[in-house]
């Protein structure tokens, strides 16, 4: 895949993104789960199971506990609009390819 300056970040949020939602799915499978736990079942880095469980608890879905993180009851909500905000996004990707000769 060839890589351009123009779409380099926007991959990478994607990747972020695409993350924060596999631990949010692990989470509600699993909760409560510390990061250690996440980390060795998902084999993804410590450091980046903070950094997505950072987020999600910043946006009130999950929040900490002694045992480890567990949903809170925002996290129906917050799917629901996170569905939403893909769509929209999808569909502004869709009218990009369409300016683009080719």
């Amino acid at each position: 895949m060839p890589e351009h300056y123009l779409t380099d970040e926007l991959r990478s949020e994607l990747k972020m993104i695409e993350r924060t939602i596999k631990i949010l799915d692990m989470v509600k499978k699993e909760q409560p789960i510390g990061i250690s736990k996440l980390s060795e079942k998902m084999d993804i880095e410590e450091h980046k199971i903070r950094y997505s469980l950072r987020l999600l608890q910043k946006d009130h879905i999950i929040e900490p506990t002694r045992y480890g993180a567990s949903l809170t009851e925002r996290h129906e909500k917050f799917e629901k609009e996170l569905i939403e905000d893909l769509i929209e996004m999808e569909e502004t990707i869709e009218d990009l390819i369409e300016m683009l000769p080719g």
